[in-house]
């Protein structure tokens, strides 16, 4: 892999640093206005290495590595830099509290007028948005365990008692933003015969079946979706009827909190829960942002530092079987039938009848995520693979584009989602602009090369996500206070005109959760081929069986050399079998080793028995 996930997350690292701590003071914001998602968006370029990557941790001065203090200097030493992260993540948590002390989520300058010729009003920039939601889950998860690992080596009563009130406020947003999606989920009913059905239909009917017999087929696939649906409540405005045969549906997250979504009770004080506004229909994008932050909620570093508390961990629970439920849906939906799938064909179009590759791309990482808890054949893993290299050729990162190609679009300007229902606050109606499609696709890949248990399939899936990262590296910013940042799509496309100068820190942090992955990626154990383990075998068991005739023949007046030599060869062997059912290839290096040292000695006691 030519990504080289820590030199890169230093290098951005030491550019965050010099551009958001200057004389003394945090700055805050950057190409955007302060919202509550960008400001997240910045600290997690930094909470997320330092949390998810081992040699990448702050919150133990005395066990971080030097060059990450080099390309941290401007935060402070070992000792300072941790506090000024505490004073940092206490005003983000302060900023985005109201004055009754409930945590607010508004969704602020990323919020786009669809009406030119009006403005997003004050009431609207200050609506409950989905995407901060989940992004406070992951930055307050991340915060709690930061401050739980630090406060072993405090000893300060004054620093203990901001790290106790920085965790309160953590874990009082954190529960607030589960609330918020419990009450953003929704369930979509439409008729067989209604526009939507039909979109449904012709979406999952890839052979040209007869309606009846699709209804019938995908009623049944279904029927578990459909049955764990029913038992949905907390936090639904209505009882979910499905029983009927001529309705199909959609399950996932809208854009905010459903209009009439009813308050969730909870033993804790997270002040008020808002009115919401959002249509009662999936919208993918979130749906997807959803699903990544509450796989956080069940991690295995969630689990081991005790991150959350019994009342979190109830409404965890809760948000799992919707996790869990609309992975499923999405998966059915999105491989359904015995030929093509329905996402194999290009683009995705959702039952509003808006259709982009960018869809295509967020249906696909949530079948990745579906393929990855049943472990999927190769196979299946492989056509995932297929598919997001046409999408790379297809969005202009892995082909040069045509003059005026629209595909630059979902590069420069992006793919505007309507919200609808945000008019209901007073305003034009709002858009929400995605156009982060490269780093999804990039960190889509290095997920599907994770699962690959074949050597080859994984191969072409890390080529890919390096051509995936080649185009990223020439996105970053050459120059200005953003260097070394992202994001300027200018670097790639020609006929794009240079963004602003700030650094994007949307486009920044989604870099660095890339990164992290192809961290983690590197970090597992190598593949192990049956083939490979088997040649190891046979030359481990060809030079240990050459090592014990040499110990036959070496008389006891054998030199001191002879001696070492003999030793050395029985220490490679031992350490060769240790290493042969995890590192094959390794074992067989040793292996050679030994071979190549006893064929050396074979030859030098022949040459000793001629010359006699």
């Amino acid at each position: 892999m030519r990504i080289q996930p820590r030199q890169q997350l230093l290098e951005l690292w030491r550019a965050l640093a010099q551009v958001s701590y200057m004389e003394q003071t945090w700055n805050w914001g950057g190409r955007e206005l302060r919202n509550s998602i960008n400001d997240a968006e910045q600290l997690l370029c930094l909470m997320t290495p330092a949390t998810a990557i081992d040699s990448f941790k702050l919150d133990l001065p005395d066990e971080t590595a030097h060059d990450v203090l080099d390309a941290l200097a401007p935060l402070g030493d070992s000792v300072s830099l941790p506090r000024l992260l505490i004073r940092v993540l206490t005003d983000y948590m302060r900023t985005y509290t109201d004055e009754s002390g409930t945590p607010v989520f508004p969704g602020g300058s990323y919020f786009n007028s669809l009406d030119h010729t009006r403005e997003v009003s004050e009431e609207q920039r200050r609506l409950d948005v989905v995407d901060s939601f989940s992004i406070s889950v992951r930055l307050s998860l991340a915060t709690i365990g930061f401050l739980r690992i630090f406060r072993t080596v405090l000893s300060r009563q004054d620093l203990l008692q901001e790290v106790a009130e920085l965790e309160a406020m953590a874990s009082k947003r954190l529960t607030a933003a589960m609330i918020g999606l419990l009450r953003s989920f929704a369930v979509y009913v439409v008729d067989v015969n209604s526009p939507a059905g039909q979109v449904l239909l012709r979406t999952v009917n890839q052979t040209d079946l007869p309606q009846r017999r699709v209804v019938e087929r995908l009623q049944r696939e279904l029927r578990e979706v459909r049955a764990g649906l029913r038992d949905v409540t907390v936090g639904m405005r209505d009882p979910v009827d499905l029983d009927n045969p001529n309705q199909l549906f959609e399950c996932g997250w809208s854009w905010g909190v459903i209009k009439g979504s009813p308050q969730v009770e909870t033993i804790h004080d997270v002040g008020n829960q808002p009115e919401g506004f959002a249509q009662e229909a999936p919208y993918l994008y979130f749906t997807v942002v959803a699903l990544d932050s509450i796989r956080d909620l069940f991690s295995e570093r969630t689990r081991l530092l005790g991150l959350l508390d019994e009342e979190q961990h109830r409404l965890a629970r809760t948000l799992q079987i919707r996790w869990d439920l609309t992975q499923s849906y999405y998966a059915t939906i999105a491989t359904f039938g015995d030929g093509r799938w329905p996402l194999e064909d290009l683009p995705w179009r959702t039952t509003d009848e808006l259709e982009s590759d960018y869809y295509t791309l967020l249906v696909t990482s949530i079948v990745v995520q579906a393929l990855s808890r049943r472990s999927a054949p190769e196979t299946e893993l492989t056509r995932v693979g297929r598919l997001l290299a046409d999408l790379a050729t297809r969005a202009r990162i892995t082909r040069r584009p045509l003059a005026d190609d629209p595909a630059l679009t979902l590069h420069s300007r992006g793919v505007l989602v309507p919200l609808e229902g945000s008019e209901n606050a007073g305003g034009p109606r709002l858009g929400w602009l995605l156009s982060d499609f490269s780093t999804q696709l990039l960190k889509r890949t290095l997920r599907v090369a994770e699962l690959m248990i074949h050597s080859e399939s994984r191969g072409e899936m890390l080529d890919l996500a390096d051509r995936v990262w080649d185009h990223l590296l020439r996105r970053r910013h050459r120059n200005g206070p953003a260097a070394n940042l992202w994001d300027q799509p200018a670097g790639v496309y020609d006929d794009l005109k240079p963004t602003a100068s700030q650094p994007s820190w949307y486009h920044t942090e989604r870099v660095v959760e890339c990164l992290v992955t192809a961290a983690l990626v590197i970090s597992q154990p190598p593949l192990r081929s049956n083939r490979l383990t088997d040649l190891a075998a046979d030359l481990l068991a060809e030079a240990e069986h050459l090592f014990d005739q040499e110990l036959l023949m070496v008389s006891a007046e054998a030199g001191p050399a002879m001696g070492t030599a003999l030793q050395a060869a029985r220490t490679t062997l031992r350490r060769a079998r240790e290493v042969l059912p995890d590192r094959p290839g390794s074992a067989m290096v040793l292996a050679n080793d030994v071979l190549r040292e006893l064929d050396r000695l074979a030859a030098a006691r022949r040459s000793f028995q001629e010359s006699g």
